[in-house]
Formats: structure tokens, C-alpha cells, sequence
């Protein structure tokens, strides 16, 4: 973990870690010292990632905005500050054509994959420039750039999460906030099993081998709280760039 910034006494709010980049992300961070708030929907699943970590669960929804604010106060008043933010929590259904998706299934991704994102940043940023600083990181998706057939909800508001993540830094760079996105590529977690179930446009017929492993992404996210991220504030990271992963420190096989 050469490539990776010390976290020792830094606190980090994980939201969608219960499992997948997530959970996967809650043990990076861990084991480079940071103080770690984790939210899921999954309370058990969630205090099973939890627990040997030594983290701070809270059971809750991103598309509730008291939930995630409970969250970020839970954080404030057991390790003073949040510096942290990392907006995780996504879902890939419905997967479904135009034409055919259900309109409640279809709202509710959004609720979760943009309203979740506004939500953190909602609760997160006045604290954080009260503060003088903090960091607060997106999880996109290549999808957030090029529509896909069958995945029009999560194109959507994945696109809308990467906006979100471009006016946050617009709004709060001049307060001291590090905003950056990054985008994995495809992952070798549930999601992408879903996906290939579906069996809905080109992403559904790769090759498991062709996924990245979930800690991948996760020190990526490490990676991006430290100096070396900077020139890169404001903008989306992508680990299809073999340039920015070996910037990162991610190497085959590593």
C-alpha cells in the first residue's frame, strides 16, 4: 500500500457497505486507521462487516434524507468531524426496456442512486466547510457517460450523480472540500451477477474473468483522499485507464 495516504484519526462515512465495493472498502480503510462509520439497509449484513473491523454500523436508507443525516451527526458526535464521505450505496434494477419498466421500480433507483448522493452531500458538506475541509468521494459508472439498453434508470442517475459531484466541488472547493468521482469498470461483486442474469445488453455477456475485484475500487478510494489525488479534483477517475492505475498502484495480479 505504498501509494496509499495514512488515515489514522480520520473518520469515514461508507454508505452501501454491507457488501460488494462497499464492504470491501470499509476493510481498506480499516486497516490504514481511519475511524469508520458504515450505512446500509442490511443491519445484520452490515454488523457482520462491521464488527471485526471495529466500525460504527447504522441501518438505514440513502433515498431517506433523515437517515443519511442521522448518519453523518452519528459521525460528528462520536469522533468530532466527518472528513470523509464516500457515496457507495447504488442499485442496477430495474433492468427492464423502456417501454416496459415499472414506474415505482424505476423512481426508486433514482431515489437511491442520485437522491442518496444529494442526500450525503447535503448532510456531509455543511460540517465539513464549517470544518475547513473534507473529502467527499463518488462511486460512478461508465454508464453515467454511454446509455445502455435496458438500464435507462441507471444511466440516468448515474449521470446525474456525476453533475452532483461536479457542482459539490464547484460549491465547496473554495471551503477547503477535496470532490471527485471514480468509476470502477465492471466489478466482480452481487451486482454484476444480477446483471449477467439479466442477460440484457453487452455488459451481461462478459466473461467473469474480465470483472475487477472489489478491492480494486476500494483502494482506489483510499488512494483519492490523499495529495497524490488532487490534480484530479473535481473531475471522475476511471480504472479503465491503465495510466491511472498504475498511478494508483494497481497492478495485474496485484
Amino acid at each position: 500500500m505504498t501509494h496509499a495516504p495514512d488515515m489514522t484519526g480520520k473518520t469515514v462515512l461508507i454508505t452501501g457497505a454491507s457488501r460488494g465495493i462497499g464492504a470491501e472498502t470499509a476493510r481498506i480503510f480499516a486497516r490504514a486507521g481511519a475511524n469508520l462509520v458504515l450505512m446500509a439497509r442490511s443491519g445484520e449484513a452490515l454488523r457482520e462487516v462491521a464488527q471485526p473491523l471495529d466500525a460504527v454500523s447504522v441501518t438505514g436508507d440513502v433515498a431517506r434524507y433523515a437517515d443519511v443525516a442521522g448518519a453523518v451527526e452519528l459521525a460528528e458526535d462520536t469522533f468530532g468531524k466527518l472528513d470523509v464521505l464516500i457515496g457507495n450505496a447504488g442499485v442496477i434494477s430495474p433492468i427492464a426496456a423502456l417501454s416496459e419498466a415499472d414506474p415505482e421500480a424505476w423512481g426508486a433507483a433514482i431515489d437511491i442512486n442520485l437522491k442518496g448522493i444529494f442526500h450525503g452531500m447535503r448532510a456531509a458538506m455543511p460540517g465539513m466547510m464549517r470544518a475547513g475541509g473534507g473529502t467527499i468521494l463518488t462511486v460512478s459508472s461508465g454508464a453515467a457517460h454511454s446509455a445502455l439498453d435496458g438500464w435507462s434508470a441507471y444511466c440516468a442517475s448515474k449521470a446525474g450523480a456525476a453533475m452532483l459531484t461536479g457542482a459539490a466541488h464547484i460549491e465547496g472547493a473554495a471551503h477547503g472540500l477535496r470532490v471527485m468521482g471514480m468509476s470502477p469498470g465492471t466489478v466482480a461483486t452481487d451486482m454484476q451477477r444480477d446483471i449477467r442474469a439479466s442477460g440484457v445488453n453487452a455488459v451481461s455477456q462478459l466473461d467473469w474473468a474480465e470483472h475487477i475485484a472489489a478491492d480494486w475500487p476500494a483502494r482506489a478510494l483510499l488512494w483519492m483522499c490523499g495529495a497524490a489525488a488532487d490534480p484530479y479534483l473535481g473531475q471522475e477517475i476511471s480504472l479503465r485507464d491503465p495510466a491511472m492505475r498504475a498511478a494508483i498502484g494497481l497492478e495485474p495480479g496485484a
